[in-house]
C-alpha cells in the first residue's frame, strides 16, 4: 500500500501532536503525592478554595495528591497545602498579611508552617524557604485562600496603642 508523503509543515504538526500526547501520557502516569488529609478536610468551605488553586506556584506545577482538600506543587514537592486544619487561636507567633490574607508563620528547620488566620476552616502550607520564597507562595495562593471568608484579622502591637483601660 502506498501512503502519500506529508508536506514538511504537516509532518512537523504531526510530530508536535505525537510529542504532546506522549508528554500528557507521561505526566498522567506519575504517582500522586501522599499528603495526609486534615481533620476537617470534608468541610464544604474548602471546595471553593480547592477549585481556585493556581496551576503553578512560581515555576513549580501543581501535582495530583491522594487526599481530599490537599495540593502539592513541584517535583519533588516544594509546597504542600491542606485545607481543614485546626483554626489557630490568638497567638504571639508572627502574623503577616499578603494580598489581604492573614497567615500565622511558624519557622521550623527546615520546614515552615503557614496557616491562614481568621478563616474557618483554616488552610496550612508546608514549605522550605531555602527552596522557594514564602512571599511567592503566599502571593500565588492569596486569591484561592480568599475563597474562605475571613471572620477575624491579625492584630499587631500598633493596633494595641490606644486601648481603653480595664475597669
Amino acid at each position: 500500500m502506498h501512503r502519500p508523503q506529508l508536506s514538511l509543515p504537516a509532518r512537523a504538526a504531526r510530530l508536535a501532536l505525537i510529542g504532546s500526547l506522549a508528554a500528557i501520557t507521561l505526566t498522567s502516569c506519575s504517582p500522586p503525592v501522599d499528603v495526609p488529609a486534615a481533620q476537617d478536610a470534608a468541610n464544604p468551605a474548602c471546595a471553593p478554595m480547592m477549585v481556585a488553586l493556581p496551576d503553578a506556584i512560581g515555576e513549580y506545577p501543581l501535582r495530583k495528591t491522594n487526599s481530599q482538600a490537599t495540593a502539592a506543587w513541584g517535583d519533588p514537592s516544594l509546597v504542600i497545602l491542606r485545607c481543614g486544619v485546626n483554626v489557630p487561636g490568638p497567638t504571639t507567633d508572627r502574623c503577616v498579611t499578603v494580598n489581604g490574607i492573614d497567615w500565622v508563620i511558624k519557622e521550623g528547620n527546615p520546614v515552615w508552617t503557614l496557616t491562614t488566620y481568621g478563616r474557618e476552616p483554616a488552610t496550612e502550607i508546608l514549605m522550605d524557604p531555602d527552596k522557594i520564597s514564602s512571599a511567592t507562595v503566599l502571593a500565588d495562593l492569596a486569591a484561592a485562600a480568599g475563597k474562605v471568608p475571613a471572620a477575624r484579622n491579625c492584630v499587631g502591637q500598633e493596633d494595641l496603642q490606644n486601648l481603653p483601660p480595664s475597669q
